[in-house]
């Protein structure tokens, strides 16, 4: 067993497990801690707990000390200087011609690095752009391309449902989601409305899915042919979450919905296929 605390460096970013070197830290607290780009400065949404070493990734870096007033200032003046970094970013976009769009700029704590992020539709040669930027910050640059999934994440907006979108207010990482999903819950397979504003699968779709998965396993597939108290028929409709069975009944040609537990206690119904 391993102690450790969870830190977020943004918002709706991932948990990052760390060292607490000793120290007892309660969540919502400020740290600084060692990453693998230098010193940063990230929110305590964990507190000290014990973790099985499968959950963590060794070596464990460590929390430097709990962050003060002077930390919380120097955090809010490389955003200011990353707004600036933004600009002169933007210009020298333009200036150099290259088909990109930049989505944000952050200065790592320590102020050792400013990392542009962006997103394309292919490869970019920015090579003489960082040069340029370079030679403007004196510090090293990374440009960092992204998908338009971590576009939204970063920028936020408000989702289909009015409300805002969940990869940038909660959500920590994002999951695959694939139309299976949306055809296992019924819903239109219009792109307009199964598509985020990133132009993705909309997240949410996974959030039931396993409900549903779970729901189906209990109930004959489309298109099997099952026996029923008033005859053999095929299955042609499921509700899912209600457990109701749509079946064409053979003899007396029509649809009739059964629940699962009607099949269930009829005695000779059967959800396995027959010849």
């Amino acid at each position: 067993m391993y102690e450790v605390v969870g830190v977020r460096f943004k918002k709706a970013g991932k948990i990052y497990y760390f060292d607490p070197s000793s120290l007892q830290v309660s969540d919502k607290e400020y740290v600084i801690v060692e990453t693998a780009r230098g010193v940063e400065f990230g929110k305590v949404v964990l507190a000290n707990k014990q973790v099985d070493e499968e959950d963590v990734v060794l070596p464990l870096k460590k929390v430097i000390r709990i962050a003060d007033e002077k930390d919380r200032l120097a955090v809010e003046d490389n955003k200011h200087a990353a707004q600036e970094a933004f600009d002169v970013c933007v210009a020298k976009i333009e200036e150099y011609k290259l088909d990109m769009k930049l989505v944000d700029v952050e200065y790592t704590f320590d102020r050792n690095k400013i990392i542009f992020y962006f997103t394309a539709d292919g490869r970019v040669d920015f090579r003489e752009l960082v040069k340029g930027l370079a030679s403007i910050f004196r510090t090293r640059i990374e440009l960092r391309q992204i998908g338009v999934r971590d576009e939204a994440k970063m920028l936020g907006g408000i989702g289909p449902c009015g409300r805002m979108l969940c990869c940038s207010t909660w959500l920590g990482d994002f999951e695959p989601v694939s139309i299976k999903m949306a055809k296992d819950q019924n819903l239109s397979l219009n792109p307009a409305k199964i598509s985020g504003l990133c132009g993705r699968l909309m997240c949410c779709l996974k959030y039931e899915n396993d409900a549903y998965e779970s729901g189906k396993k209990e109930l004959p597939d489309v298109g099997k042919t099952i026996n029923t108290g008033q005859g053999k028929g095929k299955v042609v409709g499921l509700n899912i979450l209600e457990r109701l069975v749509q079946v064409e009944l053979f003899e007396l040609n029509r649809v009739t919905e059964y629940t699962l537990d009607e099949l269930i206690q009829d005695g000779a119904v059967s959800t396995q296929a027959t010849d």
